[in-house]
């Protein structure tokens, strides 16, 4: 179960990864589209991921937003933008994983998926939500 999810954090990423650079994507075919590239993941909570984040984007960046002062959301870079939106949606919303569980999974992806500094730049951002929020 925990890699499914993984994989679908991961696919609701590059989703928003792929918004960025193609405006108007369709979400839903782009959420199929790349959960058959990824593999076996948990495509229901996938979906709900990419919807919560789509519905409270708003809510979302101005967390992020004042949990890294020194960094507009534009001047993040894209991968650790998309992570910390999926992360901060599950910090703030969802009631699925304890705090220390969202937080490791985005520092993963993060390094996986971003440069050499994203993992360090997602765990202090998302700390500082998770503390913020009492997660």
């Amino acid at each position: 179960m925990a890699r499914r999810r993984h994989l679908s954090r991961i696919t609701v990423m590059q989703v928003l990864f792929e918004r960025e650079r193609r405006p108007g994507v369709d979400f839903a075919d782009a959420l199929k589209r790349n959960a058959q590239e990824i593999g076996e993941l948990d495509l229901p909570f996938a979906e709900l991921l990419m919807l919560g984040v789509l519905e409270k984007e708003g809510e979302l960046r101005a967390m992020i937003q004042s949990s890294a002062p020194e960094w507009t959301i534009d001047r993040m870079d894209p991968i650790s933008r998309c992570v910390l939106l999926v992360g901060a949606f599950e910090l703030l919303f969802g009631k699925d994983a304890p705090a220390a569980v969202v937080i490791n999974e985005a520092i993963d992806i993060a390094k996986e998926y971003g440069s050499i500094e994203s993992g360090k730049f997602v765990n202090g951002v998302l700390n500082a939500i998770a503390h913020h929020s009492g997660s």
